[in-house]
């Protein structure tokens, strides 16, 4: 049976970008300015060849407003479920759920996230699976930084990695 994906562009204080669904929930959030497909496509081979359909309007409402509620400081995280993941190696997986329990408002380094799942001896392969993340700020890649405090790299570039820290602990701080 052929998975129906659904697309939509969702608006954020760094620009659009694409958010794509399956009926079980998010399966990949893009990089803000790389509103499209080519993005999605190019970031696991399966999903080369599938087409996804434009999202129906009160679909996309209700998502941008969970991802707005989020840009505002409403919701320390986006309220919407997540499919099972469709790609990445099981390690790669793991190390994106535990993504998840990074607390809103703080950075760990590489180093500990590996510890906290049980990888500390692979830093390097958890880095990698980090920048693999298909669900840029829902699962938050972007609290991951090196060991000596600086930020590192992100798929949406290093300055919205450091304004997205920056406005996570600012919300705290209000």
């Amino acid at each position: 049976m052929l998975t129906e994906y659904l697309t939509t562009a969702v608006h954020s204080p760094w620009g659009e970008f694409t958010v794509i669904t399956a009926p079980q929930g998010l399966v990949f959030v893009g990089s803000p300015g790389r509103v499209g497909l080519n993005e999605w496509q190019q970031f696991a081979p399966q999903w080369r060849t599938v087409a996804a359909a434009p999202m129906p309007s009160d679909q996309a409402v209700a998502l941008q407003m969970a991802f707005t509620a989020y840009f505002t400081g409403a919701q320390h995280t986006v309220q919407w479920p997540l499919a099972p993941f469709s790609t990445g190696t099981p390690q790669q997986q793991q190390v994106w759920q535990a993504l998840a329990a990074v607390p809103y408002g703080t950075t760990i380094s590489y180093t500990a996230l590996a510890a906290r799942c049980g990888l500390a001896h692979a830093v390097r392969a958890v880095a990698s699976a980090v920048g693999k993340n298909p669900l840029l700020i829902v699962l938050p890649c972007h609290r991951i930084v090196r060991q000596d405090g600086s930020v590192g790299q992100y798929r949406a570039g290093t300055a919205m990695k450091q304004q997205l820290i920056t406005f996570e602990h600012d919300q705290l701080t209000v």
